[in-house]
């Protein structure tokens, strides 16, 4: 396990999430095929080299969940980046060691288009399942680590949802 004062010196990763709802008002989560397969989250990824945030929302909607640009609305974004450290014990497992957790901008997007329009069967899936739950749902849904992001969040975005 890594000390606290050498992970404290570790930047965070750059990171996009993405609130995707639908026309009732519901959120799309997605359970993971990895470590934790139990736990729901929306879907996230990094931001490639000269990437616009908004860009890589739009791409890591398509990569992990087969949502194109065409089928979503963006309504908003979080007004700061928000950060999360990831478990001590998760940081050597993940990016190489490299970082201590991300620094997410959120988009909020309303769905356009229908459930068919999903497929989390993408090339490099990352999904095991997927639904659509309340907003109220979403903080019991998540990893423990990463369920004050998504609080702050849903306060954010709520006037949106």
């Amino acid at each position: 396990m890594m000390q606290s004062t050498l992970i404290k010196k570790l930047p965070y990763r750059l990171n996009v999430g993405i609130m995707v709802v639908n026309k009732a008002g519901y959120v799309f989560v997605a359970q993971r095929l990895d470590h934790y397969s139990d736990a729901w989250q929306m879907p996230q990824g990094g931001i490639d080299p000269d990437e616009e945030t908004e860009a890589a929302a739009l791409r890591e909607l398509e990569e992990e969940t087969g949502i194109s640009a065409n089928k979503v609305k963006i309504i908003t974004q979080s007004k700061d980046w928000i950060p999360y450290e990831l478990p001590a014990e998760l940081i050597p497992k993940l990016w190489n060691g490299k970082y201590r957790g991300q620094k997410q901008k959120w988009y909020l997007m309303r769905f356009l288009g229908e459930d068919t329009d999903i497929n989390i069967e993408t090339s490099h899936p990352e999904f095991s399942a997927w639904k659509w739950i309340s907003p109220k749902e979403l903080p019991d849904a998540i990893v423990p680590f990463k369920r004050d992001v998504y609080i702050r969040i849903l306060e954010e975005f709520q006037n949106d949802l």
